[in-house]
């Protein structure tokens, strides 16, 4: 190690000893997310010395993810995460190296993207994005370390095929597309995705050097209410690595949205049904929107304005849920509706509300 190496890393030289800093000086980390759980955790890594990242995200800074994304600034909004990011871990420690690739991770490029890469870290939102993480994964032979944040509770594992269970072992296939709440829609606190994408972190340092037991079949779920981390056995399946490796994607994303009419704005005077949960709709809504929720209409209640034969528009959070409404009520013999695109975020953000 060189004595500027030696200056910077001593109190951390001083618990791991040369080999094991050289050993991170030398890594190669892909992360996926530079948003909540992708923050402290690129921080980290770079912070430690890891010599080489990567990182893979399509998205802009947003207001509205600031209180959580701590690796982005107010002056940033509407730049590319990955440039923001990359800026700040130079900013931290310009000795390292950061890549970015600004688009998502998909079935056709996570091969080439994450090959020469020694782990992943899982940082994406949804299930599509693991799923396609957890193939690359699998088939390069490298550890995924995977993370969830949702409301006040979190998870957290290591997935390595050949030593240890994969992704979908614990999760078979994505849910149904909006069947599962998001941060936007049920809500995040910022100080829980910091504790867990740092644990993140530790994790790729443990594996990078060697230190401790990582996450290896063990599910790690924090209880921040209660401040606890409960932790529960995962078994590998040795059915599963063939079946995900067997896997080739489809042209269709399991998100993709329903095909159903859609607006950019609510049109005056059109009936407004907001088809989000209660305790959302309670939260902050469109003014002048009824709330008939998704799992209502699912079970068979028609609201009052589509049987009226009203003109009516649907809105949810992102527009997942909405369209699902339309499409349910299409396919009972109803017209005259249409899907809010963007939902009351894009709404929001449209009108700087």
């Amino acid at each position: 190690m060189r004595r500027s190496e030696i200056a910077r890393y001593r109190r951390q030289v001083t618990l791991l000893g040369q080999d094991r800093q050289q050993k991170l000086l030398d890594a190669r980390v892909a992360v996926i997310g530079a948003g909540g759980l992708g923050s402290p955790a690129l921080l980290y890594l770079a912070g430690a010395g890891v010599g080489r990242v990567l990182i893979i995200d399509a998205d802009e800074v947003d207001l509205s993810n600031l209180h959580r994304q701590i690796i982005h600034t107010t002056a940033g909004v509407g730049r590319p995460k990955t440039d923001s990011a990359r800026e700040a871990m130079l900013e931290l420690n310009p000795s390292i190296s950061v890549t970015v690739v600004r688009e998502r991770l998909s079935w056709e490029n996570a091969g080439e993207l994450l090959t020469g890469h020694d782990m992943v870290l899982d940082g994406s939102d949804n299930f599509e994005t693991r799923h396609i993480a957890s193939r690359a994964a699998a088939s390069l032979g490298i550890p995924h370390i995977w993370a969830s944040i949702l409301g006040f509770d979190a998870q957290l594992s290591v997935f390595w095929a050949g030593h240890g269970p994969i992704y979908e072992d614990l999760f078979p296939a994505p849910p149904p597309p909006g069947s599962v709440p998001s941060c936007s829609q049920s809500g995040v606190l910022g100080p829980v995705v910091g504790v867990v994408g740092s644990a993140m972190a530790v994790e790729a340092v443990k594996l990078i050097t060697g230190i401790g037991t990582p996450l290896l079949g063990t599910l790690g779920y924090y209880c921040s209410l209660e401040g606890t981390w409960e932790y529960i056995p995962v078994r590998a399946d040795p059915r599963t690595v063939p079946r995900v490796l067997a896997h080739v994607g489809a042209s269709s994303s399991s998100t993709e949205l329903l095909d159903v009419p859609r607006v950019p704005s609510p049109p005056p005077g059109t009936a407004l049904i907001d088809v989000r949960e209660a305790t959302e709709f309670n939260a902050y809504s469109i003014p002048g929107a009824v709330n008939v929720p998704l799992s209502a209409i699912r079970a068979g209640e028609i609201p009052t304005e589509v049987e009226t034969g009203s003109e009516v528009v649907f809105y949810c959070a992102s527009g997942v849920r909405s369209a699902q409404a339309v499409a349910i009520l299409h396919a009972a013999g109803f017209s005259s509706m249409s899907s809010l695109d963007g939902g009351i975020e894009g709404w929001l953000d449209a009108t700087g509300a």
